[in-house]
């Protein structure tokens, strides 16, 4: 069996369960032939376990016969974090204005969720990088 030709790579960011054909997915996805609804209907079931309306980052392969798959990431770590502790967004001068406190464990557990897909070799590593995620919300990071 020969491998498909791949014409293009897409990436977005839909919400979980909640995706619709309307923009920015249609717009993604026409230009490549790609049936809008068709992908918004597998998204949707593939999410549909997960928390309704958490931000997932989605890496869609077209096909040069405009079939396609698609891999699902890991929510990224702005929306975990303001989700752990209850933000609605962060601070506009992250240097000046702190907004919030991030606890080590909930470091750790944000660390441990993301660990597919960054570029970490140990947890220890990968809580270094959610923690300067967070410094740059203006979130203070526990020791």
């Amino acid at each position: 069996m020969a491998k498909k030709k791949i014409a293009t790579y897409i990436k977005l960011q839909c919400p979980a369960g909640k995706a619709t054909p309307a923009p920015p997915v249609g717009p993604a996805l026409g230009p490549h032939g790609v049936s809008a609804p068709q992908f918004v209907q597998q998204f949707n079931d593939r999410t549909k376990t997960m928390e309704p309306g958490l931000v997932i980052p989605v890496v869609i392969t077209v096909y040069v016969d405009k079939s396609f798959t698609f891999i699902l990431k890991t929510p990224p770590a702005s929306v975990l974090i303001k989700k752990a502790i209850g933000l609605d967004k962060g601070s506009p001068e992250s240097h000046k204005t702190k907004v919030g406190k991030l606890p080590r464990a909930k470091c750790e557990e944000i660390a441990k969720l993301k660990m597919p897909d960054l570029s970490a070799n140990d947890v220890e590593a990968a809580m270094r990088i959610i923690a300067g995620t967070a410094r740059s919300m203006g979130v203070e990071v526990e020791k």
